[in-house]
């Protein structure tokens, strides 16, 4: 297995007018090549904080984090991952293509490289055909879809998502899971994913770190044992209920700790 993020003895310390605000604290983590991990606490807890660190855009004040043997910061500017926010985040007055060109154009992409990149992370999302429309055209669940083929663009190893399917219903956001499953097993990324929801969490993941109120620290790390082929039905199984009833006892633990 190869290591891809390594944190340790992580701590982040954010300074505010009302005193410090101790956001992450002891986190000692691997994650390796191929892995989906899945971060699951309660609000406050420091999920996304530590997403954001990995992408260098918080900086940790103790510990280390490295990615891909180099800081968080050397990643960045080698582009080795991609970031998909809560909301879609597109510019309303560019097409869905114009949006995903626009990391592209910034790292200086030929137009004719530009353009078949586009076609195959459309192709990739199942938006084919949509490259022309603008984003109020869009539902929510597709305006998501084209912002992970944004980060996709690229072609970066490592997928770093904060909640992305949050906003979204349940229907919707069961069609997501399933389409995400499928890209993660077309690319081989290794993805890094912040939920509040347990079955999104069971389903999608080959490792679940559950985290603890503030200050943020890692209450259990599951390695899942279900196969990677996960039909939706799989959530009926008692494997897969026996992971959900573990996570919820780590969320619980966590919170009797505080």
């Amino acid at each position: 297995m190869t290591s891809v993020i390594q944190a340790t003895d992580l701590a982040l310390t954010f300074q505010t007018n009302d005193g410090p605000v101790h956001a992450l604290k002891d986190i000692n983590l691997e994650i390796n090549k191929g892995d989906f991990v899945s971060f699951i606490g309660p609000s406050g807890c420091g999920k996304t904080t530590f997403l954001r660190v990995i992408a260098d855009l918080e900086k940790p004040t103790a510990g280390e984090v490295t990615v891909n043997g180099v800081t968080p910061e050397q990643a960045r500017k080698a582009r080795a991952y991609g970031y998909v926010f809560q909301a879609a985040g597109l510019y309303p007055w560019r097409t869905i293509a114009g949006n995903i060109k626009l990391p592209l154009e910034i790292m200086g992409y030929s137009k004719a490289d530009q353009a078949e990149r586009v076609d195959r992370v459309l192709e990739l999302v199942e938006l084919s055909g949509f490259g022309k429309k603008f984003p109020w055209q869009l539902s929510g669940g597709m305006q998501q879809r084209a912002s992970i083929a944004r980060a996709l663009a690229f072609d970066a190893d490592i997928l770093l998502m904060d909640e992305p399917f949050g906003a979204l219903d349940e229907i919707v956001r069961d069609h997501l899971n399933e389409q995400l499953l499928q890209l993660w097993k077309r690319t081989n990324k290794t993805i890094g994913f912040v939920t509040h929801s347990i079955p999104e969490a069971v389903y999608l993941s080959t490792k679940i770190v559950v985290m603890s109120p503030r200050p943020g620290r890692i209450a259990d790390v599951i390695e899942s044992p279900l196969p990677k082929e996960r039909p939706l039905d799989i959530r009926d199984t008692p494997e897969f209920l026996e992971i959900a009833h573990r996570v919820r006892e780590g969320l619980r633990a966590g919170h009797a700790d505080d």
